[in-house]
């Protein structure tokens, strides 16, 4: 008798994964490590020459099938990307890898929110009561040990979730990117990026060859690490997974970001969240979590090329 084929080994797939997530909650305290509020635009610019270059080489024969239709369409995404992680890494520099990882979370909540307003669709009573959720949960993070004004930073992170859902839902319109290949739709955004940081660059802070000059080898291995494991082994594995299993099984475990960011913050950036901040990082994992389960439920699933972090899922 015939021995049944065996059942995949999901975890050797989800492992990957998992990894990419935890990588994508680093890359907060990386930023804050190596960046300033005068090193922001030089800093891009490194990180996207150090990301581009070998990304380059690997869609090379992707990029040559491209219409001037989609190099079109992946500019206008690369602009509104290049805004995102401008105000996102601006936003990290001033407030804690914590903070910034778990406010950002809250993408997940605004996306269905956005594609529902522009639907003209009432979302149900389930996702709105998570959405609620989550903003207070994100109200009690900001506070600490006590009351107070969020700072610039929690909220211009807080913007950069509601830019990264109007990101996602454009994407998903563009019928001029609808049938893109995926890894040459993110190296067009990334390139656009760059060129929108180089022409900033001038305008900001030092000139990134001056900036690279003073990096000791700790922050080159820090800007390495954000240009390659979190941009460009980021999407590969994301790729390579979504092939292997499910998209809603990789989105499911990318989503766990936020309580990698979390865990990364306190135990090795030594952020302090007070109880009033604990208890808003478990309103905001758990307010997400349901917002993403709810919507699933009540919106059809539909492909949505997705570029990297990031991104992209844009992480910084």
């Amino acid at each position: 008798m015939p021995t049944p084929p065996r059942a995949p080994r999901l975890w050797l797939t989800d492992l990957p994964v998992l990894v990419v997530a935890a990588i994508w909650g680093s890359s907060y305290l990386s930023v804050k490590t190596i960046a300033t509020g005068d090193t922001v635009v030089p800093l891009l610019v490194l990180r996207f020459l150090v990301a581009l270059l070998p990304m380059a080489a690997l869609v090379a024969g992707r990029l040559r099938r491209l219409t001037l239709r989609e190099i079109r369409g992946g500019v206008v995404l690369g602009l509104i990307l290049a805004t995102i992680f401008l105000v996102e890494t601006y936003g990290v520099v001033h407030t804690s890898a914590t903070n910034a990882g778990l406010i950002i979370s809250l993408t997940m909540v605004f996306t269905p929110l956005v594609e529902s307003l522009l639907a003209r669709t009432r979302p149900s009573a389930a996702f709105v009561a998570a959405a609620v959720l989550s903003v207070v949960g994100v109200a009690l993070l900001t506070q600490g040990a006590g009351f107070e004004r969020p700072g610039l930073g929690d909220l211009l992170v807080l913007l950069v979730a509601v830019i990264r859902a109007i990101h996602v839902v454009v994407m998903h319109r563009m019928k001029s990117v609808r049938r893109t290949e995926s890894g040459a739709l993110t190296f067009v955004q990334l390139a656009t990026c760059l060129g929108v940081f180089v022409l900033v660059s001038p305008f900001s802070g030092p000139a990134p060859w001056r900036l690279a000059a003073t990096f000791d080898g700790g922050q080159w291995a820090d800007l390495l690490y954000l240009g390659l494991m979190c941009t460009v082994f980021a999407f590969f594995v994301q790729m390579w997974a979504v092939r292997r299993t499910s998209p809603s099984r990789v989105s499911l475990l990318l989503g766990t970001e936020p309580l990698w960011a979390a865990l990364i913050g306190v135990e090795i950036g030594g952020d302090k969240l007070g109880a009033l901040g604990m208890v808003g990082a478990g309103l905001v994992l758990v307010g997400t979590s349901w917002g993403r389960v709810a919507a699933g439920r009540s919106v059809p699933a539909e492909p949505v090329i997705m570029p990297v972090p990031e991104t992209v899922n844009a992480n910084v």
